[in-house]
C-alpha cells in the first residue's frame, strides 16, 4: 500500500523511518542514546523483513513477521536485548498505526520475554569515598571528572540527564540543578555541599576547554570534552569506568551504578521511600522498591518499631 502512486515501497520505508526518527526526537523527547538504540533495532528488523518479503510496503507488515523476527533473535540475543527490540517494535508499529499505514498496533500483544530479576549493583560508602579520593588532580579534565562523579553520587542523575545539563540549569546558591529526565519530564536534583565545592572548582577552569574551534552548539553544556563540545553518554561511561579501575574497586562501574549507590545509601540512612522516588525521578514507586533488598537490617528495624505484634 503506497501513500502515493509513484512512490516505491523502499522510498516509502526510507521516508517513514526518517519521520519516525523525528517523532522519537521531537514528540517523545527521548534521549539520544535511546533513539540510536531504537533506530538500530528497527533497522535490524527492516533488514530481516526485506529479506523475508522483498518489495513489500510497510502497510503489509503482519504479526507473523514480528514473531519470525523475534524467534530468530531468540537464537542470537539475550532476553534483555530481545525485550528492548520488542519495545522498539511496539513504538514503531504504534507510529505506523497513527500514520495510517497499519490498521492497529500488531506488536501490542507480542509477549515480553520473562527477565531474570537482577539486583542493582552498588558501592559501599567506603568504596565511594575511595573512588572519589582517586580523582584529585590539577588538570582541568581531572577536576571535571571529579565534579561528574560527585554530582552522580550527590544527585542520583541518569547519565543522559548529566550530559544534557546546561549552565542555565544550575542554581548554585540554592544547591539545585534542573534536569530533563525520561519522557522529557523535568525535575530538580539536590547538589550536596561536597559536590557543589567540586562543581565550583570545575566551573572556574571550564573555559580552558573552549577553543576557537569548539562547536558553538555545545558551549552552553556544563560538562565539556577536551575539544570544548558537549560530553556524550558513552564518554561519561568510559571515564567512570576508568576511575573505578584506578581505584581498584574490583568490579565494573557504570554511571547507573552510581545512581544505584545514591538510592541505596539514602535508604540505608532511613530516607523515606517516596522521597527517594521523587529524587530519582521514578514515575512508579515499584521502580524504587527494588532498592529495598539491599538493607534487610533496615527493614527489620522498621518492622520492629511499627508492627503492633512483632
Amino acid at each position: 500500500m503506497n501513500i502515493s502512486g509513484s512512490e516505491t515501497p523502499q522510498g516509502e520505508t526510507d521516508r517513514t523511518l526518517l519521520d519516525f526518527s523525528r517523532h522519537l526526537r521531537v514528540e517523545r523527547s527521548l534521549a539520544a542514546h535511546t533513539i540510536r538504540n531504537y533506530l538500530s533495532d528497527i533497522g535490524q528488523f527492516m533488514e530481516f523483513w526485506n529479506n523475508r518479503r522483498p518489495g513489500h510496503s510497510l502497510g503489509e507488515l503482519t504479526y507473523q513477521d514480528l514473531r519470525a523476527f523475534l524467534a530468530e533473535r531468540h537464537r542470537l540475543n539475550c532476553k534483555t536485548s530481545i525485550a528492548r527490540k520488542l519495545a522498539a517494535l511496539r513504538t514503531f508499529c504504534k507510529f505506523l498505526t497513527r500514520q495510517g499505514l497499519l490498521s492497529h498496533n500488531i506488536a501490542a500483544l507480542a509477549p515480553t520475554p520473562k527477565l531474570e530479576a537482577r539486583l542493582p549493583k552498588f558501592l559501599t560508602i567506603d568504596e565511594v569515598f575511595h573512588l572519589l579520593e582517586q580523582t584529585w588532580g590539577q588538570t582541568v579534565l581531572a577536576v571535571r571528572d571529579r565534579a561528574i562523579l560527585e554530582l552522580f553520587y550527590s544527585g542520583g542523575l541518569r547519565v543522559a540527564e548529566l550530559v544534557g545539563l546546561n549552565l542555565d540549569n544550575l542554581d548554585l546558591p540554592q544547591h539545585l540543578a534542573k534536569v530533563r529526565g525520561k519522557g522529557g519530564k523535568e525535575r530538580l536534583v539536590i547538589i550536596g555541599s561536597q559536590a557543589l565545592q567540586t562543581l565550583n572548582s570545575y566551573l572556574l577552569v571550564r573555559r580552558e576547554l573552549i577553543t576557537p574551534d569548539s562547536p558553538v552548539s555545545g558551549r552552553e553544556a556544563v560538562f565539556l570534552n577536551y575539544r570544548g563540545g558537549r560530553l556524550t553518554s558513552r564518554s561519561v561511561a568510559r571515564l567512570v569506568e576508568k576511575w573505578a579501575i584506578k581505584a581498584g574497586l574490583g568490579q565494573p562501574l557504570s554511571p547507573h551504578g552510581l545512581r544505584h549507590t545514591f538510592a541505596t545509601h539514602l535508604l540505608e540512612g532511613k530516607a523515606d521511600l517516596r522521597a527517594v522516588q521523587e529524587l530519582l525521578g521514578h514515575a512508579q514507586l515499584s521502580t524504587t522498591q527494588k532498592y529495598l533488598h539491599v538493607n534487610l537490617d533496615y527493614l527489620m528495624e522498621v518492622y520492629d518499631k511499627a508492627h503492633p505484634r512483632k
